[in-house]
């Protein structure tokens, strides 16, 4: 089945439909997307980091889960398949796919669907219309990134601090100083390294194409990148999609932190919904280059709104006792677009 779940898009598959052997199923994929190549002319993928997606479910078997989701980026330019991220942009559709293939029955108006993240090994909550016991795309929720309403996918996220470093702030530290630039380097189930756009010579207000233009502001970045993979348990990043490269400012439009994010080599055309969540976390780090830009709203339960290119994204942050962050949740929609079969 090909959806849009969230501001992404991409093949969503069985596991028992994929080969079992990964190599063979990596091959398999490249062959689905047309990749590399950078139209991806001879593939269903679409040119672009963002298009070029796939998610794996299978029927779960762990206590209190539905589906286990496995997220694999597939390289546009590259013969690379990497499950080494999340993404919670494709887990919006994750729910809905899970009920189609009837891995989960429809209960009523609504349907909860309990997703295991094989990529971090942490679960999230889609919340799926099912009116008369189908789901149901239409509705008047809207998501910025996405023409027209669509119905609401709420996603909530528990227990995601450290998914792929091992800590929320895998070096201790609200700021550690790299290539002479301040930055966090953190984890809320999405490895990020934020910076104040201001210290790299951006202003964080530019748009995707100028920052894609930008080749000395991505020189600069990515040396950061490549300096942090280490510090942040992930290894060499040459060849990863992950840490992604934050750049924050004061907002514009009456949310809480404008962001500019990289992916980790272009730049994002909205923001990915764990690297929002992220971002939103590093805003109540003390010290840190997002709290210093960030306007906050007070109480244990914040709404921050992240300012991206094309919109906003708003995060709910439940905070506990110790001022830390609980749960995460976000609205997304997704879309299903064909059902079929798919020639490699």
């Amino acid at each position: 089945m090909w959806m849009r779940g969230g501001t992404s898009k991409g093949g969503y598959f069985l596991k028992e439909d994929l080969p079992a052997d990964t190599a063979e199923r990596d091959a398999l994929l490249l062959r689905v997307m047309g990749s590399p190549d950078a139209r991806q002319i001879d593939g269903m993928g679409g040119a672009d980091p963002l298009t070029s997606k796939v998610a794996v479910i299978s029927r779960s078997q762990r206590p209190g889960i539905d589906v286990d989701y496995l997220f694999l980026q597939v390289f546009v330019d590259q013969a690379i398949v990497t499950d080494a991220q999340n993404c919670g942009n494709i887990l919006a559709g994750v729910g809905p796919f899970a009920i189609e293939r009837g891995l989960v029955a429809a209960t009523g108006d609504e349907t909860k669907v309990a997703i295991f993240m094989e990529n971090t090994g942490q679960a999230a909550v889609a919340t799926v219309s099912t009116p008369g016991g189908r789901v149901s795309y239409r509705g008047e929720a809207r998501i910025d990134g996405v023409p027209g309403n669509h119905a609401p996918v709420p996603l909530e996220f528990r227990d995601t601090a450290g998914s792929s470093c091992g800590a929320l702030l895998p070096t201790g530290n609200a700021v550690d100083i790299i290539n002479g630039v301040p930055v966090t380097l953190i984890d809320n189930g999405m490895p990020c390294i934020v910076m104040k756009a201001s210290d790299v010579g951006a202003t964080g207000y530019e748009d995707r194409d100028s920052l894609d233009a930008d080749s000395a502001l991505k020189a600069q970045i990515e040396a950061i990148r490549l300096q942090v993979g280490p510090l942040m348990n992930l290894g060499d990043v040459s060849a990863k999609s992950v840490p992604k490269i934050m750049l924050v400012a004061p907002p514009r439009d009456g949310g809480a932190v404008c962001v500019r994010s990289f992916i980790p080599h272009r730049a994002h055309a909205t923001i990915g919904v764990l690297g929002a969540v992220s971002v939103a976390t590093a805003c109540l780090v003390p010290g840190s280059p997002a709290a210093e830009v960030a306007v906050l709203p007070p109480g244990d339960r914040k709404t921050l709104s992240v300012e991206h290119p094309t919109g906003e994204m708003s995060c709910v942050l439940e905070l506990n006792d110790q001022g830390q962050v609980r749960t995460a949740a976000l609205l997304r929609t997704a879309r299903k677009l064909m059902d079929g079969v798919v020639f490699p």
